[in-house]
C-alpha cells in the first residue's frame, strides 16, 4: 500500500544521505575533521547541503534529523526547507522568479503581462508548486489548454476572471487535477480529456482552437497540438522533456515516458517560453527556437530563484546559529527572524532573475557588434573545460561563419551557457586570491543580511564560514551582469592585469566614486531608454576602472 511504498523510499533516503554524510567533511569548533577510515584525494570541503525537489521536497526534516544524528555542522541548515525553513510553494518563489522572465520578455514586445491579455498554454496543473503559483500571477492569463500526465484541459475562449478564480480556488485544495474543475466555469466546448482514454472526441469549438477538421485524435496527437498551438506564451510547469531540435531524435533526448507526445522546434508557434520546470525543451532546441524568433532563455535562468533562496536559507541559518551560540538568540526567535526575512529574501533573488535576463538582453544586441570577443571567452571556456560546446549545443566553426555573414551574433540561451561558465570562471579566479580578504569587500558582506538580521547579527557576518564565497559570489555576479560576460577579459587584455585586480579595481571606483547609482537609474529606465542609461554607465566605469588600476 501506499504507506510501505513510503516507507521503503524513506529508508532508502535515509540510506542515501546518511552515506553522503559518512563520506563528507566536518566543521568541529573552527577545524575541519575528515571522515574517519577514508582516503582523501581532494581539499577540504564540509559544504554539502541537500535541495527539496518534487519527490523529496516532503523529506527536508527528515534530511536534518540524519544532518543532527551525524553531528554536521550545518545543523537544520543541511537541507532547505522544512519545518523551520522557507516553503517554496508557500512563498511561490520559483514560479514568481519565472514570470519575471515572462514579464521581460513581454515588456520588448510593448506588452504588460498584468493589464494585456495572454493566450497561454501551460504543463502541469494547479495542484503543483511551479505551475499552480505561476498561472497565478497574472489575473489577464487566458489559458486556453493545460496538460498533466493525467489530463488534458482545452479551454477555447476562456473569460480571465472567471478562469483566474476557479484556477485559485484548484490551487487551494489540498490535492486537485484537471478533472476537478467546475465546468461551468469553463467556455463554450471546453473538454477536459482523461489521458488514459486512447481517443478524444473534439467539439467544434476545441477543432477551430487546434485548427483542425478532424473530430477525433488519439491523445498523444491531442497532446502535440496542444503543445503547437499559436499563443503567446508555452509555461512550462511540468516534468519532461517536451520540445527536441529537429535535429535530433528521440533517443538522443531520452524521457521515454514523453516520447509520443514530444515535438521538435518548428513545430512550436509560442511568441514567448517560460521555462519554471527544468528540462523541459533540449538545449538544441532552444537555440533552433531561438535562432527562429522565439523569445526564451532557459531553465537554469527562468527557475533560478528557488534555488537561489534556499542558498540564502542556508547561509542566514549558519549565521543565525552563531547568534545562538553567542546567547543573543535562542532557536524560537532564530525562526521569528528567519520567517521576518523572508520576502526580503525573495525581492532579492528575484532582483536576481531580472538583472540575468536583462545581462542576456544587452548581451544578445553586444554578440551581434562583437562576436569575436564572445568567442574568445567561448573558447578560452571550452579550452579549461567549464564548457563542452557539444553538450550545451553551442555553435561550431561552420555555423559560426553562417552567422557571421548573416550578421547575427550568439543567442540568449547559448549567452545563458556563457555567462554562467563565466560567472564560475571568475568565482573561482577570485577565490583563489587575497582579493574576498580585504576589508573594502565588507559591505558585499553585511548588504548580503536582510534588515531584520542586521540588529541581531550584523557584526557576526565577518565570522561566518562562507564570508569569502559570499561576498566573491556577489560582486562577479554585479559585474558579469552589468558591464557584460566579456568585459573582465577585454580589460584584462587591454590594460595587462589580472582577473582579481580588475574586480578589485571596478569595486573600488564603485565605492569611493559613488557609482553604485548610476544602475539605479539603469534600473529605472524603460525598455526604450535603458540602453542609452547602460551605455552611459559602463562608459563611466570604464574610466574610473581605468582610473584605479594600477599604473
Amino acid at each position: 500500500g501506499a504507506d510501505e511504498f513510503r516507507a521503503e523510499g524513506v529508508a532508502c533516503y535515509r540510506q542515501f544521505i546518511s552515506g553522503l554524510l559518512d563520506l563528507t567533511d566536518n566543521i568541529v569548533g573552527d577545524r575541519v575533521v575528515p571522515p574517519p577510515h577514508t582516503v582523501r584525494y581532494d581539499i577540504d570541503d564540509p559544504y554539502l547541503v541537500v535541495a527539496a525537489d518534487r519527490g523529496t521536497a516532503s523529506f527536508s526534516d527528515l534530511a536534518n534529523g540524519i544532518a543532527a544524528e551525524h553531528g554536521f555542522w550545518l545543523g537544520d541548515a543541511f537541507a532547505s526547507g522544512g519545518s523551520a525553513g522557507y516553503d517554496h510553494k508557500e512563498l511561490g518563489v520559483t514560479a514568481r522568479g519565472a514570470w519575471v522572465s515572462v514579464t521581460e520578455h513581454f515588456a520588448r514586445r510593448g506588452v504588460d503581462v498584468q493589464t494585456d491579455r495572454l493566450r497561454v498554454v501551460g504543463i502541469g496543473d494547479m495542484s503543483g508548486d511551479v505551475f499552480g503559483n505561476g498561472l497565478l500571477r497574472s489575473r489577464s492569463v487566458q489559458l486556453v489548454a493545460a496538460f498533466d500526465h493525467r489530463h488534458v484541459l482545452l479551454d477555447p475562449d476562456p473569460d480571465p476572471a472567471r478562469s483566474f478564480a476557479e484556477r485559485q480556488r484548484l490551487f487551494d485544495l489540498p490535492r486537485s487535477s484537471w478533472d476537478d474543475v467546475d465546468r461551468t466555469t469553463l467556455s463554450a466546448g471546453a473538454m477536459v480529456h482523461p489521458r488514459s482514454v486512447k481517443q478524444a472526441q473534439l467539439t467544434p469549438e476545441v477543432q477551430a482552437l487546434l485548427g483542425t477538421t478532424a473530430t477525433t485524435l488519439t491523445t498523444p496527437e491531442l497532446v502535440r497540438a496542444v503543445l503547437a498551438l499559436d499563443v503567446d506564451l508555452l509555461y512550462l510547469g511540468g516534468i519532461g522533456t517536451f520540445v527536441r531540435a529537429s535535429t535530433e531524435s528521440d533517443d538522443d533526448v531520452g524521457d521515454p515516458a514523453n516520447r509520443e507526445v514530444r515535438i521538435t522546434a518548428p513545430e512550436l508557434r509560442a511568441a514567448v517560453v517560460g521555462e519554471g520546470a527544468n528540462l523541459g525543451i533540449t538545449p538544441r532546441a532552444r537555440v533552433e527556437l531561438a535562432l527562429g524568433g522565439t523569445q526564451l532563455n532557459a531553465d537554469a535562468v527562468d527557475n533560478s530563484a528557488g534555488v537561489d533562496t534556499s542558498d540564502h536559507e542556508v547561509n542566514l541559518k549558519i549565521l543565525l546559529g552563531l547568534a545562538e551560540t553567542a546567547g543573543r538568540i535562542d532557536r524560537a526567535g532564530r525562526d521569528q527572524l528567519l520567517a521576518a526575512a523572508a520576502e526580503d529574501v525573495v525581492t532579492t533573488v528575484l532582483r536576481h532573475v531580472r538583472d540575468q535576463h536583462r545581462a542576456l538582453t544587452r548581451a544578445e544586441a553586444a554578440s551581434q557588434q562583437e562576436l569575436d570577443t564572445f568567442l574568445e571567452v567561448l573558447g578560452a571556456l571550452a579550452r579549461s573545460g567549464r564548457i563542452d560546446r557539444r553538450t550545451n549545443a553551442l555553435p561550431g566553426e561552420e555555423e559560426l561563419d553562417r552567422r557571421r555573414r548573416a550578421g547575427l551574433g550568439l543567442v540568449r540561451p547559448e549567452l545563458a551557457v556563457l555567462m554562467a561558465a563565466e560567472k564560475v570562471r571568475l568565482t573561482e579566479v577570485v577565490l583563489g586570491s587575497s582579493l574576498p580578504d580585504g576589508p573594502a569587500l565588507d559591505v558585499l558582506a553585511l548588504d548580503y543580511l536582510p534588515a531584520a538580521l542586521r540588529e541581531v547579527a550584523g557584526d557576526l557576518v565577518h565570522a561566518h564560514p562562507l564570508r569569502r564565497e559570499i561576498v566573491t559570489t556577489r560582486l562577479v555576479n554585479e559585474v558579469v551582469d552589468r558591464m557584460g560576460t566579456t568585459w573582465v577579459t577585454s580589460t584584462c587584455r587591454r590594460t595587462g592585469s589580472d582577473e582579481p585586480t580588475v574586480l578589485g579595481a571596478y569595486w573600488a571606483a564603485r565605492t569611493t566614486r559613488d557609482l553604485g547609482d548610476l544602475w539605479d537609474q539603469v534600473d529605472a529606465a524603460g525598455p526604450d531608454d535603458r540602453d542609452d542609461a547602460w551605455d552611459r554607465a559602463v562608459a563611466q566605469f570604464d574610466e574610473a576602472v581605468e582610473a584605479a588600476l594600477p599604473a
